[in-house]
């Protein structure tokens, strides 16, 4: 199987063993590139749903199926991830070794999610909530639609969903083990060591990219309308993990003092 057979059978196959299909390392030859569906295939279990559920208070994480309701929300996550990696390499043309070697980054961090969705799967199972028991939002696919260079999605994946979760995990770690499920704590953990690394792919490219521009303000620069770079902090903030992953002191000390304008203030948070 190529490398775009892999992606087409994510993006367009609608049962969740599609989306979790491993493969073999390849390489990456010459391509054109393809578009990308409006939504991505999905059986009705899975499908997304226009029914919003609020995600439970963590001072409830003392109730099993409170907790099975936490993880598949990250699970949710974990799924769109996958599927806009997918739709990274079936959208963006393969052309040169640079294209390659990024490629390559993005198949792997794919292979992260995968595991990530499964781990949260079995453990969700175990807490008695199976996967789709709970409206599916699609927040994150909106945002794939609107990225047409391979940067901006570097910038929203990378820089924005994936720099958030170094917080969420951490935090979400904390309250697991605070409520002595250390199986959940556990994966937590282990995501938060992977996010590092997946910070750090769209790190390395974006200031390879970024020319003699200010890295803050080339992020802000390439972010999909009415996204900003507030949705790149999580609950819990933690300068240390961002310097782990790369980050200059100039670029986390504009996050920091970053503030949305009026238009971002009242938006939903739990999108």
């Amino acid at each position: 199987m190529n490398p775009e057979k892999f992606a087409h059978q994510i993006l367009f196959g609608e049962k969740l063993e599609d989306k979790l299909q491993s493969i073999n390392v390849f390489d990456f030859a010459d391509y054109d590139g393809n578009l990308v569906p409006e939504m991505p295939g999905r059986e009705k279990k899975i499908s997304f749903s226009q029914e919003r559920i609020k995600f439970p208070k963590y001072q409830l994480f003392h109730l099993k199926e409170k907790r099975g309701m936490a993880l598949h929300y990250f699970a949710n996550h974990e799924l769109l991830a996958i599927e806009m990696m997918a739709a990274f390499l079936w959208k963006f043309p393969t052309r040169n070794e640079n294209d390659k070697k990024l490629k390559r980054g993005i198949f792997s961090t794919l292979c992260d999610e995968q595991r990530h969705l499964n781990l949260y799967i079995s453990r969700m199972n175990e807490l008695g909530v199976e996967f789709g028991s709970y409206p599916l939002n699609d927040f994150f696919w909106k945002q794939m639609l609107k990225i047409k260079r391979m940067e901006e999605f570097l910038a929203v994946m990378s820089l924005t969903f994936e720099s958030a979760n170094l917080d969420f995990a951490l935090f979400y770690k904390k309250v697991f083990s605070d409520v002595e499920d250390h199986k959940s704590a556990a994966i937590m953990q282990e995501v938060f060591m992977d996010e590092i690394n997946h910070v750090k792919l769209g790190l390395h490219w974006l200031n390879k990219w970024k020319m003699d521009k200010d890295l803050f303000e080339y992020y802000q620069s390439i972010l999909p309308q009415n996204m900003t770079p507030s949705r790149s902090r999580g609950i819990g903030y933690k300068r240390e993990t961002r310097e782990e992953a790369g980050f200059e002191k100039s670029f986390l000390e504009k996050l920091e003092n970053y503030r949305d304008p009026e238009p971002f203030l009242n938006r939903n948070p739990n999108v």
